[in-house]
């Protein structure tokens, strides 16, 4: 008989272990083999469902008889009321989605002689028969769910808390209480709220974050449970990297075929044999630059002797490759690197000695290459694929500054000013990619933010905006200024040039609080005197013979926090060639976006020139591997077709009536008409912050306003009900005040406020956080030029926004409401958007910023309402996706009256080595929010991963034929790619669904990663453009699919919630909140995403978003 539960100790454990024991029973599956330890390292884990114990009576079996591998084995460890020895089992226990070492006893908690040593173990209930049957199948044990008992689970095992538990090599001590543990996606052990990862060894003890919970002894903790499973059983993907995303369903053939150019340049495979060698440099050294020399010098030397002539490919780091074996497998090397000034002559002072250990790793095989991109292999070996991309980065290494994927140089085009001291250097991108039509060079123009070379007190002056650096002589500096100095000037490299030939080179710290002439340092009189206390400024004129010209301005600091070095700010240059990795701001971001804006045929043209300049026929290295660069005196062609726009609804503001029309090259204007569904505003209030408008100006302004939104189809009360002047720094009691005077006719339906042209980023982000998430209005702010211009298209465009924002609908696909989309309009339909917005660099301590949307109506799929959430710092996975999920599955019953019955969701900004990750556990977020709705709701799920950030430029074949291009001289909107530039075998496509206005235009990319749906190309390609036209904040088609772009605006709108409370500091909650307010927050390993953030490390709760203003396109 199971032994009786002692009563809770602490009802507070008690209700929240009883709170996540009231699962659902699911149907038995049949029991699976035991999968290695490596793959369920990598797989997302749900443990199968098994019957309740009202299950079939269990069934036993001889001892002797052929062991399965889906039945439970154990091997008394005492026998006295035990059957016998068992036959062994696969060496290893297996127990929910953990697997243990064999041999190591588990103490089961049925009393002294209950303890086995395992040799494969199956689901085990808590407590059983002292009489344990000799062979059981694993599938009949029930399902354990959590007791309100206090207790430990590991898997679906649960132990009472007075007995000691061995799982696998973690011993856990006999406690009066253990707290509940939470299930988590990865290796580790969870303590409390504390997730430690499982890891080779981990030698320290780890505290209980509860009361009486004793400490954890990891020794070798290979793997730690993952515990326990989730509420609601639901079919995870096939959680390994070999898993197929889905086929090509074939080639597209709707619309008009055309041909394009893309900035593609297809390679000749080579027939070498690749070999990878490890690279040990001692002392280590982080410079991938100083790695570089390091080895140039190596091959240098020893190149025709050594190396067996090889010419070797570096990565910077640890690698080397070679086309050939070189004549060891292992060898070292001593190199002597000596540092150089400016003019490249020697400087004796530094020589410093290397020892380079090489060694064999492994072979690229091709073979697998060539049959990947044939299409008779399914993986894609990435390992051959980067050695190729090294071989052919490592002469423009070597000219040029490698940044990620693009180089750049002063010689590829004029630096342009960005101001503060910084440039815009052009470059280009390369990278080499599997496509239909084998490998491809992919190359692009870029630019980046470089800090401007040359004396740091040019910087200086340009960064406090002094106009002559004569001027900082007679000025101190104020601390404020000291800051930005500081915050500029952080991480930079300089020279010093006080010692004439010698220029040693020092990476800037920071800055001191005192100018020059008040510091003092000690030094040594000579070995073994005392010290004395000496002043820079004499210690310069002593030392040097150098009199300091700027004493009242403070000096940079480098060299270690203890023992600092201070140099006068007039001595130092900036070494060019720096990037500058911090956050832009608004002016220098447009700057820097016009150094490569450039027309199609001038891009062309430049990407061609390009491709001259770095002669790839004529690079040792792609000759050595044998590489060849086909056809680089022009872009390739590639077929391609332009989709016919989609019949968008309006209402005729003469008739009354609908009316349907097909816009021309992705835009059209809405003279003569109506938005198909007018919104409703009683009450609405203004507030204008700007001192630049006058009050009749002010009123003025919300007449017009209130006219347009009436024109254009909505019904909006022409007088406000409150309208209030106020100072920015006054926005939180304006706000409020409006909002109380208005509700005492009604409650506010939207807040329009003025804002000044500059300095408005705090003011724009108090003001919509609190109208959000505390007063529950949502607002629309309008500039001070705008105002006093009272343009009518600023106006129509402000009345979208608006109608939007209060719930209605602009226009609407004619096929929508007509019910002639496929795979859409057939049966309730709801579109997912989502997006992960990441702090600027430099911002560690910022969360990450998740947002889902999803579509409310059907058939019309045009109103979506957004959730946002806080989650770890460069967190690329939707931590909180279940509980988005399901509440917007909730909100959708209740705004169409029932659940959707398919599922399409677009994710953005996903990068490619990403797919597999996200894919597993965002689709299994999914299938859990459908789950936990219904024991068999599982709607099919097509799940798209868009992408923008990639370098693929589509040109028109002949840029004088005005027939195949827009205004802009850009591809035609609906230009659609599916063939020779694309995947070799996966379904994605290139869509341009976007007029240019100026630029280049960029297509989207779209990857299917899963589709349960079975679309074909023709119906995903023209249902993805047709989105496209029911972007609501304009009449234009847009570029991405609109859920994406709005779960986007939704992400950054997030931002200033927690911008305002400081989340960039380094200390927050380990809960990853969200705003859809469904609950305790979910506890996840931050293992599971590859993210470097400590997951012990917490995350500030975003405020949450009102239930009326969450329902609306409140980011709009």
């Amino acid at each position: 008989m199971p032994r009786k539960r002692k009563p809770p100790k602490d009802s507070d454990v008690g209700a929240a272990l009883a709170s996540s024991s009231s699962q659902a029973a699911a149907p038995a599956r049949p029991a699976v083999p035991a999968p290695p330890v490596a793959a369920l390292a990598c797989s997302a884990v749900v443990a199968p469902p098994v019957p309740p114990p009202s299950a079939a009576p269990v069934r036993q079996e001889a001892p002797h008889e052929e062991v399965d591998s889906g039945w439970v084995h154990v091997t008394p460890r005492t026998r006295s009321r035990d059957p016998g020895p068992l036959p062994g089992g696969r060496g290893g226990a297996y127990s929910g989605n953990v697997q243990y070492p064999a041999g190591v006893q588990v103490s089961r908690g049925l009393g002294p002689t209950a303890g086995y040593s395992t040799q494969q173990l199956g689901e085990f209930p808590t407590s059983a028969p002292r009489g344990i049957p000799p062979r059981v199948p694993a599938k009949q044990y029930p399902q354990l769910e959590r007791a309100p008992t206090p207790q430990l689970a590991f898997g679906t095992v649960n132990a009472p808390a007075t007995e000691q538990l061995v799982f696998g090599t973690l011993s856990v001590p006999a406690a009066e209480q253990y707290p509940q543990i939470e299930r988590a996606p990865s290796p580790q052990l969870v303590v409390g709220s504390q997730p430690v990862p499982a890891t080779s060894t981990v030698p320290t003890l780890v505290p209980a974050l509860r009361t009486q919970f004793g400490q954890f002894n990891l020794q070798e903790a290979v793997r730690v449970g993952e515990v326990p499973a989730a509420p609601v059983q639901a079919p995870p993907p096939v959680s390994s990297k070999g898993n197929r995303f889905p086929l090509r369903p074939g080639k597209g053939c709707a619309g008009s075929k055309c041909l394009v150019k893309a900035n593609h340049f297809f390679a000749e495979l080579p027939d070498k044999d690749l070999h990878q060698y490890d690279v040990t440099i001692t002392p280590e050294i982080t410079s991938r630059a100083v790695n570089r020399a390091i080895i140039k010098q190596l091959v240098a030397l020893y190149r025709q002797s050594e190396l067996g002539s090889r010419l070797p490919a570096y990565d910077g780091r640890k690698s080397l490759y070679t086309a050939g074996a070189f004549p060891f497998q292992m060898k070292d090397f001593q190199i002597n690197l000596v540092d150089e000034d400016e003019d490249g002559g020697p400087v004796p002072k530094r020589e410093r000695t290397f020892k380079v250990i090489i060694k064999f790793a492994s072979r690229a095989d091709l073979h697998h290459l060539g049959e990947f991109l044939r299409g008779r292999q399914a993986d894609c070996p990435q390992e051959a694929l980067q050695v190729l991309d090294i071989v052919l980065r490592e002469r423009p290494s070597c000219v040029y500054t490698p940044v990620g994927r693009s180089f750049y140089s002063e010689v590829l085009g004029d630096p342009k000013p960005l101001g503060d001291g910084l440039q815009g250097w052009r470059g280009f991108y390369q990278s080499i990619r599997p496509t239909q039509s084998g490998l491809s060079l992919n190359i692009d123009l870029s630019s980046t933010a470089f800090i401007k070379g040359g004396p740091v007190l040019n910087l200086v002056a340009e960064l406090l905006g002094w106009r002559d650096v004569r001027q900082l002589r007679q000025l101190k500096m104020h601390d404020a200024e000291r800051i930005r100095v500081k915050k500029a000037l952080c991480g930079v490299k300089v020279e010093v040039t006080h010692r004439g030939s010698i220029r040693r080179k020092y990476r800037i710290s920071g800055v001191t609080p005192r100018p020059t002439h008040e510091l003092t340092f000690q030094v040594d009189e000579n070995d073994n005197g005392p010290k004395k206390e000496v002043g820079v400024i004499h210690y310069f004129r002593q030392t040097y013979q150098y009199t300091i010209q700027n004493p009242m301005l403070p000096c940079l600091v480098t060299g270690k926090p203890e023992r600092p070095n201070y140099l006068p700010m007039e001595v130092c240059n900036i070494i060019a060639g720096q990037r500058y990795s911090t956050r832009l701001n608004e002016r220098q971001v447009t700057a820097l976006l016009k150094v490569t804006c450039q027309r199609p045929r001038d891009r062309e043209n430049d990407i061609l020139q390009t491709v001259f300049r770095n002669n790839y026929a004529k690079d040792v290295h792609a000759k050595e591997f044998g590489i060849t660069i086909r056809d680089t005196l022009s872009l390739p062609q590639v077929e391609a077709r332009v989709l016919p726009a989609p019949r968008l609804t309006y209402y005729d503001q003469k008739t009354g009536r609908l009316t349907n029309f097909q816009p021309a090259e992705g835009q059209w204007n809405m003279i003569g008409m109506k938005v198909f569904d007018g919104g409703v505003v009683n009450h609405w209030a203004c507030i204008n912050f700007s001192v630049n408008v006058s009050d009749p100006d002010a009123r003025r302004f919300c007449v017009d306003l209130a006219d347009m939104c009436s024109r254009s189809g909505m019904r909006f009360a022409r007088e406000c009900s409150a309208f209030v002047s106020a100072r920015p720094e006054e926005v939180s009691g304006a706000l409020r005040h409006v909002f109380n005077q208005s509700r005492k006719q009604q409650h506010l339906q939207l807040m329009v406020a003025i804002l000044p042209d500059m300095n408005n980023a705090y003011l724009y982000g108090e003001l919509k956080r609190i109208c959000e998430t505390e007063l529950g209005v949502v607002s629309q702010c309008c500039l001070t030029k705008h105002v006093h211009k009272g343009n009518r298209q600023y106006m129509a465009n402000l009345s979208l926004k608006i109608n939007a924002k209060v719930g209605g609908r602009n226009t609407v696909l004619k096929d929508a409401i007509d019910k002639r989309i496929p795979l859409v309009t057939d049966m309730h339909t709801i579109i997912f958007g989502a997006d992960v917005t990441h702090p600027h660099p430099g911002e560690d301590g910022s969360p990450s910023i998740a947002a889902v949307v999803a579509s409310q109506d059907w058939p019309e799929v045009t109103k979506y309402a957004g959730l946002v959430s806080a989650q770890a710092h460069r967190q690329e996975l939707i931590q909180d996706l279940f509980k988005m999920i399901k509440e917007h599955l909730l909100s959708f019953r209740t705004a169409t009256k029932q659940l959707p019955r398919r599922i399409i969701f677009y994710r953005d900004g996903v990068s490619e080595g990403q797919f597999h990750q996200v894919l597993l556990h965002e689709l299994d977020s999914i299938r859990k929010a459908c789950a936990s709705l219904g024991p068999n709701y599982q709607p099919p799920v097509t799940f798209v991963v868009v992408q923008k950030r990639h370098h693929t430029r589509l040109f028109a074949n002949n840029h004088d034929a005005r027939s195949t291009m827009d205004k802009s001289g850009n591809i035609l909107p609906g230009t659609v790619v599916d063939s020779k530039i694309c995947h070799p075998t996966e379904f994605d496509f290139y869509l341009c669904s976007h007029a240019g206005i100026q630029g280049t235009s960029r297509p989207a990319h779209y990857h299917v990663l899963w589709d349960d749906n079975n679309f074909k190309a023709d119906q995903l390609q023209q249902l993805t453009y047709d989105l496209c036209y029911t972007y609501a904040r304009c009449t234009r088609s847009v570029s991405v699919v609109p859920p994406a772009y709005y779960a986007h605006l939704a992400a950054f709108r997030a931002r200033f919630y927690c911008e305002r409370t400081g989340a960039a500091a380094d200390t927050v909650s380990v809960t990853k909140s969200s705003s859809t307010g469904t609950g305790d927050h979910s506890r996840r390993s931050m293992a599971a995403s590859g993210s470097s953030s400590n997951a012990s490390s917490a995350i500030r709760p975003l405020p949450e978003l009102t239930d009326n203003v969450k329902k609306l396109m409140f980011y709009c």
